[in-house]
């Protein structure tokens, strides 16, 4: 059984070889081995962009662009609703916020947009 290198974008140990490309299953992210990694590449990609490929702040007000269910809830987080002073973090869902009638909760940037 041949070492594969990790993902340069997630650091998943779970690659694998498609021709002449690595493949990571969990970032999709594709890469030539033989090439150099640009580490640089790492800190452009801390961004985090919202649905419009705007670049989102801690502090600043989104508005979610679909209905979002709500683990433990009837109602959902409907499409419309302005979040105001997000805060950004690490992780899947890297906004954390608070939202009226819903309290505490975390979002995704890919289900909001800049206000």
């Amino acid at each position: 059984m041949s070492e594969f290198p990790p993902c340069p974008k997630c650091k998943c140990e779970y690659t694998y070889s498609n021709g002449l490309l690595m493949v990571c299953p969990e970032c999709f992210h594709e890469w030539n081995p033989s090439e150099e990694v640009e580490t640089v590449s790492d800190t452009a990609s801390d961004k985090i962009l919202d649905a419009n490929g705007n670049e989102l702040q801690d502090g600043d007000t989104v508005v979610v662009i679909k209905d979002l269910p709500v683990k433990g809830s009837s109602k959902p987080v409907k499409a419309g609703t302005k979040v105001k002073n997000i805060r950004l973090t690490d992780g899947d869902h890297n906004i954390d916020c608070k939202i009226d009638g819903f309290g505490s909760m975390g979002l995704k940037s890919e289900y909001v947009r800049k206000a």
